[in-house]
């Protein structure tokens, strides 16, 4: 799988990450399917509350305004246009998925009541240089979790 991130979306995150130092922030990425395995995220949600120096504890209320905004502007082409997963940061850590961050993923996407097929954990960080590091571990149900490919816009 190929996960396109505008560099709109990368400013966004960097900004957030800056404002955030070194506390875990995060929120639901929603975006478009644009060719076979191949997703554009499209917009993101930023939730600043709920983090510490080592963790980040995602707040339902905080994205279901957003998530029903973005179907109602993309008119519910839900096979075109959907929530794709989280993204938090991890700029303590290595970007790899914490067991609770595997446990979190794994439980979305073995909800019945979700209605997802699979779903996208993107984590990032600030590297030393200033850019933005990040990679995305995609999540399916009754398969073992893979890394995805990144594509800077």
């Amino acid at each position: 799988m190929q996960v396109l991130i505008p560099s709109k979306i990368v400013h966004q995150i960097i900004t957030a990450l800056n404002l955030a130092k070194k506390r875990e922030i995060g929120g639901i990425m929603m975006g478009e399917h644009i060719d076979e395995n191949k997703f554009r995220i499209n917009e993101i949600t930023i939730q600043t509350h709920g983090g510490t120096l080592s963790s980040f504890i995602r707040s339902i209320k905080d994205f279901t305004e957003p998530l029903r905004s973005f179907f109602n502007r993309t008119k519910h082409e839900y096979t075109r246009f959907n929530y794709l997963g989280e993204w938090h940061s991890h700029q303590n850590f290595a970007l790899i998925p914490s067991s609770k961050d595997t446990f979190t993923m794994e439980e979305i996407v073995m909800d019945p009541e979700s209605n997802v097929n699979f779903a996208i954990l993107l984590l990032v960080r600030i590297g030393q240089s200033g850019y933005l590091e990040s990679t995305v571990t995609l999540y399916q149900p009754g398969r073992k979790n893979t890394s995805a490919e990144i594509i800077y816009e």
